[in-house]
């Protein structure tokens, strides 16, 4: 009896390792969905798994800054999970009036398929995390949400505002676009917000606020 209970995990065993393997293959595909923002060096545009990366570095060297105490290996998963829905939804651009209408259908979508390719108990825990994130409610959540919204102010303001100019982006989107990011962390946002005018004033951001 115990042959065969042994025998049978074994093969419950292997099947976990085959959905994991076949859902970090999947993951691969992040690599090719690019995004609107640029390098540093603006060789070229980023894509989506540079960015999680990014971020996920940045809660490392930064949690400190967070409004509130979080779990950072939490939030660290979170950031890195939190735009894999993109490789079947697409990045949709921040500034894309048109694209932003449907993109909630799109990623509910896509967040049910891909968690689903995971075994089912990590499959909820990366969907829950998912979820957090798209709320953001919760302290981790918050500053995930901060660090999305910061990182790309960062490589704008390297490029000397490139996509910026590019697309031509005001001030009043990029405002209304962080308008939560101070509830994840003041301190980080102060530090943009200055970034954010420094580029007003070079002309690389409209400024459309009424004078």
């Amino acid at each position: 009896m115990k042959k065969d209970h042994d025998m049978e995990k074994q093969e419950m065993d292997v099947d976990r390792l085959k959905k994991q393997m076949s859902f970090i293959l999947e993951m691969d595909k992040s690599k090719q969905v690019f995004r609107q923002t640029y390098l540093s060096n603006a060789s070229r545009k980023e894509n989506d798994a540079e960015h999680s990366w990014h971020l996920a570095l940045m809660c490392a060297l930064m949690s400190e800054y967070a409004n509130e105490p979080i779990d950072v290996a939490k939030t660290m998963t979170m950031v890195l999970i939190h735009d894999v829905i993109e490789i079947d939804a697409g990045d949709t651009y921040a500034y894309d009036e048109a694209g932003n209408t449907t993109k909630r259908d799109r990623e509910v979508k896509a967040a049910d398929r891909i968690f689903s390719l995971l075994p089912e108990d990590q499959g909820r825990w990366f969907r829950s995390l998912w979820d957090e994130f798209e709320a953001a409610e919760t302290p981790e959540a918050k500053f995930a949400l901060a660090l999305d919204k910061i990182q790309p102010v960062l490589l704008n303001d390297a490029t000397d505002g490139r996509a910026w100019e590019e697309h031509g982006v005001r001030v009043s989107q990029i405002l209304s676009r962080n308008r939560k990011t101070p509830e994840g962390s003041e301190e980080l946002w102060e530090y943009t917000k200055g970034l954010i005018e420094k580029n007003v004033a070079l002309g690389k951001i409209q400024d459309d606020r009424e004078k």
